[in-house]
């Protein structure tokens, strides 16, 4: 029945005019009627105000399905997880967002949904001094948060050398790519893609055959951002992908730093302008960003905090505690609201009350951990 719903959920992010949001929306819409909706489109379709025959015969095409039965098939041979969001090895962090991907295809061995994950973007001209902040934060993080995850997207410049700093120092970490993992591209940094996949892994959300178009290194940048607690830019010119990573971090409430650079350097501008504008915390050290996250160091993961040694919690913060209990690497707000059904205006003072109680404590990215 697994298999089945991942072939029909795959199905969905195939079907012409429909999109991501689209997609999503109609997922919803139907709850548990995934497989009906294949297999008896009319009849679930009725009773969905915006459905039309375009969609329907779009659900019909036994084309859609062939082809994602293909994908499947080259997904099991290649030894190619591949993740619904709601499966529980999905990114939790990527599934609170709101265009996160239906489907994601993973070779890894690296757990998604770690207690710290980082992103380091920047640009694809690095200087000396970019790479030498790369090593050198790698380096110091590593020591100060021993199971932390480094992602990036496995360009060339500041990407790839985040990538092979954390394998030097025995830091896991994900590459996300533009493309489906029948390919490597660039094609010169196949030999660090190959050591990732045993010290963490390669994540995208596209099939096989999917070129590294322009427009798709764009839309790979809201999974960077997104499966992450917070993005450091490293280096950066006045405009590019790095600046766009920041914004969508930005957008999805996650913490965002950059390294200052020297005034006048080219691809030192644009982190200087997102300090300059507030839009990014000036980062020195792994320190400082330990620090400024309120990260634990060690190995250890923190002590959940049993619920009866508070008896004066009224039902509903009982109810909160409970659900974070169940997920210890946190939850963000507009989860709690879903899973809660308590309006956020009421959860809001409830968060509070309970903060000040010392029972949760408010992490990166708008999440919410038992101490």
């Amino acid at each position: 029945m697994k298999n089945e719903e991942l072939l029909y959920t795959l199905a969905l992010t195939r079907i012409p005019g429909l999109g991501l949001i689209g997609a999503r929306r109609l997922l919803l819409a139907i709850g548990d009627q995934l497989t009906d909706l294949f297999k008896h489109p009319h009849e679930v379709l009725q009773s969905l105000p915006e459905s039309t025959h375009k969609l329907e015969a779009a659900l019909k095409c036994p084309e859609t399905l062939r082809l994602c039965e293909a994908e499947l098939a080259f997904a099991e041979k290649n030894q190619i997880r591949c993740l619904s969001i709601h499966d529980e090895e999905y990114p939790s962090r990527l599934r609170d967002c709101d265009d996160a991907p239906l489907v994601l295809f993973y070779k890894g061995n690296a757990d998604l949904n770690r207690l710290h994950v980082i992103s380091m973007v920047g640009t694809r001209h690095a200087t000396d001094y970019g790479k030498d902040l790369c090593t050198r934060f790698v380096r110091e993080l590593k020591e100060l948060v021993p199971d932390v995850l480094i992602v990036s997207g496995l360009a060339y410049g500041i990407d790839i050398h985040a990538h092979r700093a954390a394998l030097q120092y025995k830091a896991d970490t994900i590459g996300v790519l533009a493309h489906g993992l029948d390919r490597i591209y660039p094609a010169v940094h196949r030999l660090t893609a190959a050591e990732m996949i045993h010290h963490g892994g390669l994540l995208t959300e596209y099939p096989s055959g999917t070129n590294p178009d322009r427009q798709n290194f764009i839309r790979r940048n809201r999974i960077v951002a997104g499966i992450s607690d917070a993005t450091i830019v490293v280096e950066s010119a006045e405009k590019g992908g790095a600046l766009i990573t920041a914004d969508i971090a930005d957008s999805y409430h996650r913490d965002c730093f950059a390294f200052p650079g020297r005034v006048g350097d080219t691809y030192s501008t644009g982190c200087n302008n997102l300090i300059r504008n507030n839009r990014a915390a000036l980062l020195q050290s792994a320190e400082d960003f330990v620090k400024a996250m309120n990260w634990s160091c060690g190995e250890h993961r923190p002590t959940i905090v049993q619920r009866q040694l508070f008896p004066d919690l009224n039902e509903e913060e009982s109810l909160i505690c409970s659900l974070l209990e169940k997920n210890p690497d946190g939850m963000q707000l507009n989860s709690l609201i879903v899973a809660s059904n308590i309006p956020v205006n009421r959860l809001a003072g409830i968060m509070l009350e309970l903060e000040l109680k010392g029972v949760v404590r408010a992490a990166a990215g708008g999440m919410y951990r038992l101490l």
